[in-house]
């Protein structure tokens, strides 16, 4: 049993071996039918169960060489050749493939030598084929016997290789409970310990001290406790007297992050060691007891009216055995099952639908369910279709039945209102982002087993239409976006919904618009079949406007496309269990598609003072800069303000040198005609026929 580090992939993998030589020739004119190969490993079959069913992920390389001998016997033969794995199951598939699929690697990719079998060696070629790739399904791990057959014609031959078992990760690294009361505490049967203790467990608390685990004996007893904010204390008793094992840490240990404690005792001696400090050891009596002899349950968290813990605990094992915290958790008041750690502060940050993984010292995204990449689930994933390109995604894949299909990828798990057995959607979600400057076009369809359909086009007049065909009217239902030119090459978003009869057409940033089927309309969507981008590619009939609108295809750049639970793109850009459902005819090149769009909701044409008709539209109003960098209203608005301020400036200029020319005078402008006026403004007004409103905002005399 071999344990390393792979420095490249910064996994620990453990690894099993067995006695098979890589490249083992088997026939050769040989008498026998059936030639068996038999593995034997450097570890019993237990322990490799154990190690499979406790790890994340396990692997096993297998490969066939062949000449004149096949393989799987597809397409429908019975196979030649298969092995055995654990619990002397036979499998039929082969290394890339999956169970319940009787292909290989090449089967799945749809790159095989010939084309009409799903296996390179299945073609029963004279010359050197081979079929390789790996085992991922753990529960059937590992290979103990492949069987071999097809090699007793003359000129056939065969060799097998079988790598290594090879298992990363932990289950059980995240197996935790929370305790929320001093009070709470789990139990379970009592620890089995008299000679040897090997207890580890990670735990995070912000309380400043309380007792971890506990299990008692008539006068024997073993414990765990935070005794204070910066100590951990390891103590038992097997009959000498009580022994007490203290690591303190130079640093708060309740600041709510994770800390590891390892405590161990045998006979010679006993040890505590929390995260990184130094060990701290005790040796045993040379004299005395050295069984410890204990009879209550197990108590995790308070035990005994004494103060339990409060926080988190994970990953508790004892003598190698992991103690099941989250299972018992949920059937126990006061304890809830996992942990709220990092994600709960931090996973918000995991956009588009993207899940928080708790990490030891952190947190990551997963994104697999998202049409998303990166860290945080924020990157685009989209490619640039060429004319005449197209993509196929098919939701009924090989060697799935239609229920699996609708349990796992059409219908949301989370979704309580659809089951599996429905076969037919009541509701979906559709999303995704797409730029071009070609109309009319296909930007996507989904084809069913039915007549049923749903389209998003582009019309020749650059207008979105969503076209829904479900049933029970003559004619699809159209939801028109007249007001915008969609094929202006700027990127556009369209999230579509639809529950029911009710739909919600969001595009771009513009307020979101409800439509509602036909009553005479079914509200199924019947047996999905196929998603197509850029062209509908189906047999059939197909609706005249999409025929029209298929040629010659669409050009230019689509992302982030999403129905319910499906992102074909990502699944044909990056490897994923959804990539054999992946067909494209063309060369796919990813892009980002220019990112977001850049609208904001519409102004009315009265008040939008960049309001273009959108047949001449070459670029969206978007609120943004424009031009030298100065939007027009603004530069209106600071024109008027500068014109402004220079009058005031010469009025004043004027007023200083009219004041220091009369200084010392009382003056008055009085003008011809006063006497018979109602006010002085009046009769200046009377006397000055180019009077300007100036004046009469600032009428004022001066005393000097």
């Amino acid at each position: 049993l071999v344990f390393f580090l792979s420095l490249s992939e910064d996994k620990v993998w453990t690894t099993v071996y067995h006695d098979l030589q890589m490249q083992t020739s088997v026939g050769g004119n040989s008498l026998e039918k059936l030639s068996v190969l038999q593995l034997n490993y450097s570890a019993t079959m237990d322990q490799i169960s154990a190690i499979t069913s406790s790890a994340e992920y396990c692997e096993q390389f297998i490969s066939y060489s062949c000449k004149m001998s096949r393989l799987l016997n597809t397409p429908e033969g019975n196979p030649y050749t298969w092995w055995v794995g654990k619990a002397n199951e036979k499998h039929y598939y082969w290394g890339g493939s999956g169970p319940g699929i009787q292909k290989c690697a090449c089967g799945i990719e749809r790159n095989c030598t010939d084309p009409k079998y799903y296996c390179n060696c299945d073609a029963d070629y004279k010359q050197w084929r081979k079929d390789t790739g790996m085992l991922t399904y753990k529960e059937h791990l590992p290979v103990s016997q492949v069987v071999v057959g097809d090699v007793d014609r003359p000129g056939s031959e065969a060799k097998i290789s079988v790598g290594p078992v090879r298992c990363q990760g932990d289950r059980n690294y995240w197996n935790a409970a929370s305790f929320v009361t001093s009070s709470s505490y789990l139990h379970f049967s009592t620890f089995q310990g008299e000679t040897s203790a090997d207890i580890s467990f990670y735990f995070k608390t912000s309380a400043s001290d309380g007792v971890f685990l506990e299990n008692l004996g008539n006068t024997d007893f073993i414990k765990l406790e935070l005794k204070s904010a910066t100590e951990v204390s390891f103590s038992f008793d097997v009959g000498n007297g009580p022994v007490e094992i203290v690591v303190r840490s130079p640093n708060q240990l309740n600041d709510d992050q994770w800390h590891r404690v390892n405590a161990e005792r045998n006979v010679k001696q006993a040890s505590l060691q929390v995260d990184q400090l130094p060990l701290e050891v005790r040796k045993a009596p040379t004299e005395g007891h050295t069984r410890l002899e204990l009879y209550s349950q197990l108590y995790v968290g308070a035990a005994g009216g004494q103060r339990g813990f409060l926080g988190c605990i994970r990953s508790l094992r004892m003598n190698g055995v992991t103690l099941d915290l989250e299972e018992r958790a949920k059937v126990t008041p006061g304890v809830k099952p996992g942990c709220s750690g990092h994600c709960t502060s931090y996973g918000m940050y995991c956009a588009n639908g993207g899940k928080c993984v708790e990490k030891y010292n952190g947190y990551s995204c997963d994104c697999s369910k998202t049409a998303y990449d990166g860290p945080f689930c924020i990157k685009d994933v989209g490619a640039f279709f060429e004319e005449g390109m197209w993509l196929r995604y098919n939701f009924h894949s090989p060697g799935t039945s239609m229920k699996d299909l609708v349990s796992r990828t059409l219908l949301s798990s989370t979704d309580p209102e659809i089951t599996a057995s429905d076969l037919n959607l009541n509701k979906e979600e559709l999303s995704f982002s797409f730029s071009t400057t070609k109309s009319p076009c296909v930007l996507l369809y989904i084809s069913s087993y039915t007549q049923d359909f749903l389209a998003v086009l582009v019309k020749p007049s650059g207008n979105l239409q969503i076209r829904y065909s479900l049933g029970g009217t003559k004619e699809p239902y159209n939801i028109d976006v007249d007001h915008r030119n969609m094929a202006n090459g700027q990127p556009h978003t369209v999230n579509i919904t639809r529950n029911g009869r009710d739909i919600v057409l969001q595009l771009d940033h513009y307020p979101p618009t409800s439509y509602s089927l036909p009553t005479a309309s079914d509200i199924q969507f019947n047996s999905p079949k196929a998603l197509f981008l850029g062209k509908v590619i189906e047999i059939g009939k197909i609706d005249q406007d999409i025929y029209k609108y298929n040629t010659p295809g669409f050009t230019g750049c689509l992302s982030r496309v999403q129905f319910n639970q499906i992102a074909p793109l990502k699944a044909a850009l990056r490897p994923t269990n959804a990539s054999s459902q992946v067909h494209i005819q063309g060369e796919l090149v990813e892009s980002n598609c220019g990112a977001s769009p850049l609208t904001i909701p519409p102004m009315s044409a009265a008040t939008d003072p960049w309001h273009l008709d959108s047949a001449s539209a070459d670029f969206p109003y978007n609120g943004q800069a424009i031009g030298d960098g100065v939007n027009r209203n603004s530069a209106i608005i600071g024109g008027v303000i500068a014109v402004v301020i220079f009058t005031i400036l010469c009025t004043l200029v004027f007023l200083i040198r009219y004041m220091f020319r009369h200084k010392g005078t009382y003056h008055t402008n009085e003008a011809k005609g006063a006497e018979s006026a109602e006010s002085a403004d009046a009769a200046i007004m009377n006397n000055d026929p180019n009077f300007t409103e100036t004046i009469d905002e600032s009428k004022k005399e001066w005393l000097i």
